[in-house]
């Protein structure tokens, strides 16, 4: 028998805000974190936007000393699991820290430990190379801080699955917990790799809006779209046991329904539209129930045009009438950390009522075709939340809170 797993505390560290409360208030406003890149010098680079976190100080949010010894993208996670912690209200004293466990992906974790010490190995030989290097920049090392930082010895785990890693992170927290390994798990996604070599990486690969307007670079779904904007942060969720949550009287803020999985082997999007349709199965749902889909919806011309092929193929009459969004336009393609952060919107949609217009959208592309929230938000009564991610190398997710 599958226990039933709910969400009872949640933590993020965005482009438009480091808390929870600053997120979704810029969420509701239509703010953008999009912005010319100060991370480094790109004046070099046709790239000149990126979606970067702000005034985020790791010594405000964790112990000084363990901070120095992260690199951001697990600074950025350590961050957003505390808050998530503290929302869920949970006490360490009270609880057996072997049946908490942490899942937390990352796509490609420390790329710019990576890049400056393979720097120092050119220029000033092996000998200078950072003695911390290797546990610095592996991707696992977010999951373990969060875990030390917290206390936590159950599963540990740190899922690599390109994009789609904060929402498989979820997904296989939630089986862990529904199948009895765990009663609670700290899961989620974060990233940090708006750096030299990530810019230039994802421009070779024509992925990256080139658009120096801040305001139009990230599209989705829109006809004159030409890539995504890179962004970063970390977007953590509690997810816990229905009834552990409620022998300590916590506050629930959803249920997680449905997790969907596959692998694509081939671009046709029918790898997509079937992680959707496993999702609504195990939830027990028709397509005609998925009130909102919180879509991949990169602002590349393949990714949008093969989600929307793929929601119609998995929700048939009902892709013509559901209501769907990008958060991307808001805080770029946060890469590892996406489909976590985009989990949170759909549970706060879910609470408020409320789905965010895609901003940066004006002229929808036909091909893709559908109600994509455009020129304003939706206030509407949701039930059901879908969100998609979608990641390199076929690998594609669907939950529904």
């Amino acid at each position: 028998m599958k226990r039933r797993v709910v969400i009872t505390g949640m933590g993020a560290v965005t482009p438009i805000g480091n808390t929870i409360e600053e997120f979704w208030d810029g969420i509701r406003s239509g703010k953008s974190g999009i912005a010319p890149i100060t991370h480094f010098d790109a004046s070099e680079y046709k790239v000149k936007l990126a979606a970067e976190v702000k005034n985020f100080v790791a010594k405000e949010r964790m112990d000084f000393k363990a901070a120095k010894r992260m690199e951001s993208f697990s600074q950025y996670a350590v961050a957003a699991a505390k808050e998530a912690f503290e929302d869920a209200g949970l006490d360490m004293a009270e609880e057996d820290p072997y049946r908490i466990g942490t899942i937390i992906g990352s796509g490609i974790g420390g790329l710019e430990c990576h890049e400056k010490n393979y720097k120092k190995l050119q220029e000033r030989g092996p000998g200078r190379v950072n003695p911390l290097m290797i546990p610095l920049m592996i991707s696992n090392m977010a999951a373990g801080n969060v875990s030390i930082q917290l206390g936590l010895k159950g599963k540990c785990t740190d899922v690599v699955t390109a994009c789609a890693s904060g929402a498989n992170s979820i997904g296989d927290a939630m089986r862990a917990i529904q199948y009895g390994d765990l009663d609670v798990c700290v899961a989620g996604g974060t990233e940090a790799s708006i750096c030299p070599s990530g810019v230039a990486g994802f421009t070779a690969l024509t992925a990256l809006s080139c658009n120096p307007d801040p305001a139009s670079a990230s599209r989705p779904f829109d006809k004159d779209r030409d890539g995504f904007v890179i962004g970063e942060g970390a977007g953590i969720v509690v997810l816990e046991e229905l009834e552990h949550a409620k022998a300590r009287g916590a506050r629930i803020y959803a249920e997680m329904a449905g997790y969907g999985s596959t692998g694509d082997a081939y671009q046709d999007g029918s790898g997509a539209g079937m992680a959707m349709k496993f999702a609504m199965k195990e939830a027990g749902i028709q397509p005609e129930q998925v009130d909102y889909i919180n879509a991949h919806g990169t602002s590349t011309h393949h990714n949008d045009l093969f989600e929307s092929r793929a929601i119609r193929y998995a929700l048939g009459k009902a892709a013509e009438t559901v209501v769907i969004n990008s958060t991307k336009s808001m805080v770029g393609h946060m890469l590892g950390a996406a489909g976590a952060v985009e989990v949170i919107v759909c549970v706060k949609s879910i609470e408020d009522q409320f789905i965010h217009q895609t901003i940066g959208t004006e002229h929808i592309d036909p091909e893709c075709g559908l109600n994509y929230a455009v020129g304003s938000p939706v206030e509407k009564k949701i039930d059901y939340a879908m969100s998609n991610s979608l990641g390199f190398g076929g690998h594609n997710v669907s939950l529904i809170v």
